[in-house]
């Protein structure tokens, strides 16, 4: 019985809600109804610009005057500032890059050269010189 009184309460407070919103003719400009049709042609003018208006404060707004000796000479400051500071950078990951690959190298030729040196010794039985006096020569 309680959800039919709540269910009841709330279509009744919908409808009153809604019944108050109809009166207004909008939220964010509030028409008066014994306001004159020339007063709302005049809040109309005041909120809407005419299309040759929008359009050439448009225009106004792209062009931008040209800029003095001073500021163009200290834009391009900046960007040489930014591209050294960019090519430092780039140098440095360079370097660093072929340090590690280096230290790999020469660790993989020392781990390389150790596993060569543990085979020979261990296959090595004493009757014949090591591996590099005994080889062909064609």
């Amino acid at each position: 019985m309680k959800w039919k009184q709540f269910i009841l309460l709330s279509c009744l407070g919908t409808i009153f809600i809604l019944g108050i919103l109809r009166e207004s003719e909008s939220a964010a400009v509030p028409m008066d109804k014994a306001s004159k049709p020339e007063d709302q042609e005049r809040m109309k003018r005041q909120v809407f610009v005419s299309e040759q208006d929008a359009s050439n404060f448009f225009k106004r707004r792209a062009k931008r005057s040209p800029k003095s000796r001073a500021e163009m000479m200290a834009e391009n400051r900046q960007r040489l500032a930014a591209d050294e500071r960019r090519k430092e950078y780039h140098e440095e990951q360079l370097n660093e890059w072929e340090s590690f690959a280096e230290e790999e190298q020469d660790e993989q030729y020392e781990r390389s050269r150790e596993k060569v040196e543990s085979w020979r010794s261990w296959h090595y039985d004493g009757l014949y010189p090591s591996y590099l006096y005994n080889r062909y020569i064609y």
